[in-house]
Parts: structure tokens; sequence; C-alpha cells
């Protein structure tokens, strides 16, 4: 599969190492979530790697995309259903995500405030190394309109 973007938004095995000991394996995952727009399960990556003729295990996939998660370099959020959907997170500052339920658009919201908040939740508290999730969903514009035209429709 040919890959139009410059050379420098490729996954390196230095980026995998971030997470721990640079396996190929991990690169691959590393690339195909980088890939993806929006957020996606493991077993939905698992799928497309499988697709593509990689060989990579489910296992792995589950794996590495945890190892991103908690090393900063991964967004989660939950579906409706409780199943983790990922992000590939380029740099290490997190962001907040607005999640349509229907179709899984992903847009980044603003979350100054909610970053002051939790700044002061941990000064004020003495806790250390305090970390926040916050998930925002909700219907698009775009699934609202589809679910109202079906509604109407006899």
């Amino acid at each position: 599969m040919a890959d139009d973007r410059p050379q420098s938004t490729l996954p390196t095995l230095h980026d995998v190492a971030l997470i721990g000991r640079a396996t190929q394996q991990r690169a691959v995952v590393l690339g195909a979530l980088v890939e993806v727009e929006g957020f996606i399960s493991a077993q939905a990556l698992h799928k497309r790697l499988v697709a593509d003729g990689s060989p990579v295990g489910l296992s792995t996939v589950y794996r590495t995309l945890t190892a991103l998660a908690g090393a900063g370099r991964a967004d989660v959020f939950r579906d409706t259903n409780g199943e983790r959907l990922f992000r590939h997170r380029p740099g290490p500052d997190h962001r907040h995500y607005l999640v349509c339920t229907e179709c899984g658009l992903s847009l980044p919201v603003e979350s100054g405030p909610v970053e002051k908040w939790a700044e002061r939740i941990a000064r004020t508290s003495g806790f250390a190394n305090v970390r926040h999730a916050v998930e925002l969903s909700g219907i698009c514009p775009d699934c609202g309109s589809r679910s109202a035209v079906r509604e109407r429709t006899p």
C-alpha cells in the first residue's frame, strides 16, 4: 500500500521504543493506528492488519495499544458498549474529543478549562501524577438529520 504522507509522520522504531522493546510487530501496529483518522477498537485495527497480510496477533495489538495509551501516545475513548477505542496521539499533549455515537466522527474540542480544573484539583489535594479522562459523546449533525428523516418516514 502506497503512503503519501511525509516521511516525518511515519512511525519509527524510536517511536515504538517509547512503549518498551522496539519490535517490528509493535511498529506495524503503531503505523496502522497512525493511518486511522478517528478512534478504532483493537479488534477493528487487528482486522485491518490481517486484511493487509500482517501476521500480528490480536493480543499484540491489545498490548501495544494499551502501552501506547499508557505512554501518552494514544487517546482512549469508551464507546456506548464500554469497548475501548484508540486514536494516535502524535505528541505528549493529550486532547479531548467529542465523538458521535452513531458514525464515530471525532472532533477535538478546546479543553483549557478542563486542564486548569484538573491542575487545581491536583494542587489543592496534594496528589501527584494526577491523570484525567473526559469523554464527550453525542450524535453529530449528519447522523441527527438522518435519524430525524427515518423517524418521519412511515
